[in-house]
C-alpha cells in the first residue's frame, strides 16, 4: 500500500480506494469484499443489505433540507480484473494491490490497479461515510462479478431498490457521459484431438509472443491492437511444409481482455521452421511497430513433448483459427465513430488431447450480436468443435431526452466551462441489465479518466479523480 497515494486529494476517495485495494478481488470470488462492504455499512450505523449472490446494497438518508430530492442509486462493482505481466512475482489471492504514483497517474506495479471500477467504489464510500456533504436519499448498490458475466446485475432481487435516478460510475474519461453500451455473449469451444507420440527426427521449439499493449476489449477494440492469439496462428499458418504438429498453446488469459501474451510448443521435420517463423515475426513486428511497439517474438528451441497433436488436427486447428473473425465487425450507422458490433479471441488453449477457445462478442444490435457470435463460431464447427454460446448480457438503448443527463450537462458546463462528450461505448455496463430488472430507471454513466483498464498498464488520472468529485457532489447538491 502506498502512503503517497493516501496522501493525494480528495484524500477520502483516495485512502478508501487503497483499503479495498489490499483485498483481493477478482471476479467470482468477491467474498472477501462484499463482507467488507458489509462491515463498512454496518460500522456506518446505515441499513446494510447483502443479497443472496453478494451484492451489497447500503441506505443512507437524505441530509437536512434534501428529504423532498428524488432519491439517487449509486452504483459500482466490485470486483476487479486480475491481469499481471509474465515476469512480475504476484499472488492476487494473497496480495494487495501495490500502486505508485507516476507522475500524473496512479499506476500499480506489474499488475492491473483496480481503477476499474476501484474507483467508483471508493468514491460512493467516501459519500457514505460523510457527514458535512448534502444529499438526498442514497442507495449505493455495490454489484459483483461485473467484469465475467455480470452476474451481480443479472440476480438482482426485484423490490431492494427505490430510486428511480442511477448513476453508475464506471466510465474511463472525465469528460464523457455514456447514455449507452453493447451487449455481450461468449462463445466457447472445445475439441478432443487425437494425440500421438512425436514423430522419429522431429525437434521441438518453443514460440512466445509477449509484450503486446493488450487492454479492454471494448473500448479499446477499435485501436486495431495485436492480439496474441492470431499472431500465434501466423507463426504457426501453412506449417504442412514442416510437418508441424501442436503440442501445446497457451494463449490469453481473460475473456474481456485483448490477449497480450501466447506461448506454444510444436514439432516439426525441418529446423528451418525457426528462420520461418524469424522472418515472420520481424515483419509481424513491423506491422504492429505504431500500435504495438512492445511486440516481442521469440522462438526457441526445447525438449521434446511427450505428445502431440496429430497432424490433421493441427491442421485443422490452425485453419480454424485463421478463419475466426477478431476485431471490429461493423461501425454504427446510427452514432458517428462508434463500433456497433466486435469480437474478441480472448483464449486459446491446447493442452492433454483439449483444445479450447474463448471469445466475447459485443454489439449494440442485439441481432448484430448474434451474428457475429455465429459467424465467429462456424470455422470451429466446420472443424467439428462443440460450440456453446452463453453469458449473454443486453445493450442499453441512448435516451437522449433523459432529465439527469440534462442535470449532468448543466453541472459540467457551470463547473468547467465546456460540454461534455455524450455517447454511448462499445462495452458493457451493467446499466442494461439493471434497467431490465427496474424499468423506467433514468441512468447515466460518468467517472473519472482511466487508461488501459484489464491490463497492467491501467492507470487513473489523478487530475480527473477531483474533477469528477467535484462532479458528483454538485450533482446530488442540485437535483
Amino acid at each position: 500500500m502506498s502512503s503517497a497515494v493516501r496522501n493525494l486529494e480528495p484524500k477520502a476517495i483516495w485512502n478508501f480506494f487503497e483499503d479495498i485495494n489490499a483485498i483481493p478481488r477478482p471476479s467470482k470470488h468477491e467474498e472477501r469484499i462484499s463482507a467488507y462492504m458489509v462491515a463498512f455499512g454496518e460500522q456506518l450505523g446505515l441499513r446494510t443489505v447483502k443479497d443472496a449472490v453478494g451484492n451489497v446494497i447500503i441506505f443512507k438518508p437524505a441530509t437536512t433540507g434534501m428529504e423532498s430530492k428524488p432519491t439517487v442509486i449509486l452504483q459500482s462493482h466490485l470486483d476487479m480484473v486480475h491481469q499481471k505481466n509474465s515476469d512480475t512475482q504476484f499472488d492476487f489471492n494473497t496480495e494487495g494491490i501495490r500502486s505508485r504514483i507516476d507522475g500524473d497517474w496512479v499506476k500499480a506495479e506489474g499488475t492491473t490497479l483496480g481503477a476499474d471500477n476501484g474507483m467508483g467504489v471508493a468514491a460512493i464510500m467516501s459519500l457514505l461515510a460523510s457527514k458535512d456533504i448534502p444529499h438526498p436519499a442514497l442507495e449505493a448498490l455495490f454489484t459483483i462479478d461485473e467484469e465475467t458475466g455480470m452476474t451481480g446485475a443479472k440476480e438482482l432481487q426485484k423490490g431492494l431498490l427505490q430510486g428511480k435516478i442511477l448513476l453508475n460510475l464506471d466510465t474511463e474519461d472525465d469528460d464523457e457521459f455514456s447514455i449507452g453500451c453493447a451487449g455481450g455473449i461468449d462463445t466457447n469451444t472445445s475439441y478432443d484431438y487425437t494425440q500421438e507420440a512425436p514423430p522419429t527426427g522431429a525437434m521441438a521449439f518453443r514460440i512466445s509472443v509477449s509484450g503486446l499493449k493488450g487492454g479492454h476489449s471494448g473500448v479499446d477494440i477499435h485501436l486495431e491492437r495485436g492480439n496474441a492469439n492470431k499472431i500465434m496462428n501466423r507463426l504457426m499458418f501453412d506449417g504442412d511444409a514442416f510437418g508441424l504438429q501442436i503440442a501445446s498453446i497457451d494463449g490469453g488469459s481473460l475473456r474481456n481482455a485483448i490477449p497480450r501474451e501466447s506461448f506454444a510448443t510444436v514439432v516439426v521435420n525441418n529446423a528451418k521452421y525457426a528462420d520461418e517463423v524469424r522472418a515472420r515475426a520481424a515483419a509481424i513486428c513491423h506491422e504492429y511497430h505504431l500500435q504495438d511497439e512492445g511486440l516481442k517474438i521469440d522462438i526457441q528451441s526445447t525438449e521434446m513433448p511427450g505428445m502431440v497433436m496429430s497432424f490433421d488436427d493441427s491442421r485443422k486447428l490452425i485453419l480454424a483459427i485463421q478463419s475466426a473473425h477478431n476485431g471490429v465487425y461493423t461501425m454504427s450507422s446510427a452514432i458517428s465513430g462508434l463500433v456497433e458490433t466486435s469480437s474478441s479471441l480472448a483464449r486459446v488453449i491446447v493442452k492433454d488431447g483439449k483444445f479450447i477457445t474463448q471469445s466475447l462478442q459485443r454489439s449494440s444490435v442485439e441481432s448484430a450480436k448474434m451474428d457475429v457470435a455465429y459467424t465467429v463460431a462456424a470455422p470451429f464447427r466446420l472443424m467439428g468443435c462443440s460450440v456453446e454460446h452463453g453469458g449473454a448480457y443486453p445493450g442499453w438503448a441512448p435516451d437522449p431526452a433523459s432529465k439527469i443527463l440534462h442535470i449532468l450537462e448543466a453541472q459540467y458546463v457551470q463547473l468547467f466551462g465546456d460540454k461534455p462528450k455524450v455517447m454511448a461505448i462499445h462495452a458493457g455496463l451493467e446499466c442494461g441489465i439493471l434497467g431490465e430488472r427496474y424499468p423506467g430507471l433514468d441512468m447515466i454513466s460518468f467517472g473519472p479518466t482511466i487508461k488501459h483498464p484489464h491490463s497492467p498498464d491501467e492507470k487513473v488520472h489523478i487530475a480527473s479523480v477531483q474533477k469528477f468529485w467535484n462532479l458528483l457532489l454538485h450533482t446530488l447538491a442540485n437535483l
